[in-house]
């Protein structure tokens, strides 16, 4: 059975940094693409980024590129999602899922195929 599980969340003034993780099981990060996805409340569900095994190996949504930065533990199944220059709009319930839709699917979410319980990030202005 596969199940993730992400955490790190939690309040930071705008502009700060955090780090989530997503542990993993019941599958191997090594042979699965993997990602990140977040919801805000009254907002439809957006891709982040996320990891795969070809080229392009990591993609970002054009509102965190060059702020979020993916990377993976293959040896420790767990996922890392280090975000920093955080704004307001950032808030959500950041999911770690299989599956990365990236740019090229528009960040299909339906590409999204497992995920657990999510982790609250909140950023005050």
């Amino acid at each position: 059975e596969v199940q993730l599980q992400a955490s790190g969340g939690g309040l930071v003034q705008a502009g700060g940094s955090l780090r989530l993780s997503c542990v993993g099981s019941g599958f191997s990060f090594a042979d699965h693409a993997i990602g990140w996805f977040r919801q805000a409340p009254g907002k439809e569900r957006e891709g982040v980024s996320c990891i795969r095994k070809n080229n392009p190996r990591t993609d970002y949504a054009e509102s965190v590129k060059g702020r979020f930065t993916v990377s993976s533990d293959n040896a420790r199944n767990t996922m890392y999602l280090q975000m920093s220059s955080l704004k307001p709009e950032d808030t959500a319930v950041y999911y770690c899922a299989t599956g990365c839709p990236g740019i090229l699917t528009g960040w299909d979410i339906n590409q999204f195929v497992s995920w657990g319980q999510g982790t609250q990030v909140t950023v005050s202005s």
